[in-house]
């Protein structure tokens, strides 16, 4: 999927197909970019991306990468040992002292409860130290041809709807006739249907209560 193929399918639905144009690929371009990050914010799984992250030596507070949105989970050290998830209040209990140990190989995380995008290791990491992760990646600035990187290509209708409500909401005769709306709505509805769907494919038992499965 690229944002031509979202263009030519807006531009069928606003009957914007003939010379006059009313909108040009560049500003239609720009609102299709716009509803990606809008998608990014509603729907974040969407954008989940499995990749190296850097750290910083011997310090236990650590940054996910500049085009994060948010972590998601830390899997474990490149070429090396798992990483656990545990709460502070866990370390703090159990290994007061945390912060102050001696760097090593991380064996533990935990995520910074203000901060998305920031997250603690212990113990800090010695220089060189690389984690396997998956975050949320903010969707960069796409060229018209350019393929849109990780969202599926099952979500062209949404990305369209997204596209085509930011179209038509500038115009005043179609905010007034509803048609911005319905295509606002269409879009909203479809991402949270599709997260409620996840229930099904992605637990066991496809989000039944096991006593109901024969």
């Amino acid at each position: 999927m690229t944002p031509q193929d979202v263009i030519t399918e807006v531009r069928r639905l606003i009957q914007d197909e003939s010379a006059p144009l009313r909108y040009s690929d560049a500003v239609l371009l720009g609102f299709v970019n716009e509803t990606l990050k809008r998608m990014a914010v509603l729907r974040p799984d969407l954008f989940s991306y499995i990749g190296e992250i850097g750290t910083l030596a011997d310090n236990p507070i650590q940054s996910c990468p500049a085009d994060s949105v948010r972590l998601i989970e830390i899997f474990r050290v490149k070429n090396g040992n798992a990483i656990t998830e545990v709460s502070r209040d866990t370390l703090d209990q159990s290994t007061p002292g945390w912060v102050a140990e001696t760097p090593g190989t991380p064996v533990n995380y935990v995520r910074h409860v203000r901060n998305p995008n920031k997250f603690f290791l212990y113990p800090p990491p010695v220089g060189g130290t690389i984690l396997v992760a998956e975050y949320v990646q903010a969707p960069r600035t796409y060229g018209l041809s350019e393929a849109i990187d990780l969202l599926p290509d099952s979500y062209l209708p949404t990305v369209v709807d997204g596209t085509v409500y930011l179209a038509e909401s500038i115009d005043n005769e179609h905010v007034n006739s509803g048609r911005a709306k319905l295509f606002f709505d269409s879009f909203t509805q479809t991402l949270g249907v599709g997260l409620q769907s996840r229930q099904i494919t992605d637990t066991e038992e496809g989000g039944l209560d096991p006593r109901q499965v024969v």
